[in-house]
């Protein structure tokens, strides 16, 4: 599982991060809150840990504005800012948990393992030989790992989760974007185009007039 880490305290950095990479985490590390923005449009991340009062863009910044353009990362929120009104602001934000620093690391580590479980992290679904992971956006194939965006796992996973239902692109619209986000009926046959780029199988069948059909053959 992969985290990014906003930190500008590179003692304290060093020591997360150390400390989540001994825990079994993927994790990259960001002193400066532009870099790490930048690196969460370019990456697929699982989790976000951020400080707020980091140079350039602060967390506060960030995570209003990922959550703007419907991102939903899970985010927790590690800072010195203490006031209940900081506090509210996190979470009205679209933080899932504010860690009040000065914590123990074993503290941290319960949070981002509760995270993990309800939002179901490190859920594997398994279909025709291949592992998926959702929430990391890969799927396993022997030796080698397909990458893709978040709306492609996203789509992806519900096919697999409907296999063998004609499923038409408003039902995919419905259940895997949100209502302030409605793309059109073209871009759901993009997405649909990459997955079958990323594969052997031909796994999707268009039904004229109806929409697609999963099959594991």
């Amino acid at each position: 599982m992969k985290i990014l880490l906003l930190e500008d305290d590179v003692i304290l950095q060093e020591i997360i991060e150390e400390f989540l990479l001994e825990s079994g985490y993927d994790v990259e590390s960001f002193f400066d809150g532009e870099k790490a923005l930048d690196a969460i449009g370019a990456n697929s991340y699982d989790m976000l840990l951020l400080d707020v009062n980091v140079p350039n863009i602060d967390g506060f910044e960030i995570l209003s504005y990922l959550r703007e353009i419907g991102n939903t990362t899970p985010a927790i929120y590690i800072t010195s800012l203490a006031g209940i009104d900081d506090l509210k602001k996190g979470f009205d934000l679209g933080a899932d948990d504010y860690l009040r620093k000065p914590f123990e690391l074993e503290e941290l580590k319960a949070r981002v393992e509760h995270i993990v479980r309800i939002y179901r992290l490190q859920e594997e679904i398994e279909f025709d030989g291949m592992k998926f992971v959702p929430k990391a956006h890969q799927i396993y194939v022997d030796d080698r790992v397909i990458e893709m965006r978040q709306k492609e796992a996203q789509v992806l996973e519900y096919f697999i989760r409907n296999t063998g239902k004609i499923i038409s692109c408003d039902e995919i619209i419905e259940n895997v974007w949100d209502d302030e986000q409605m793309p059109a009926h073209a871009t759901i046959r993009t997405y649909i185009k990459n997955l079958r780029k990323m594969f052997t199988k031909e796994y999707f069948d268009n039904i004229k007039g109806e929409g697609y059909r999963f099959n594991i053959v």
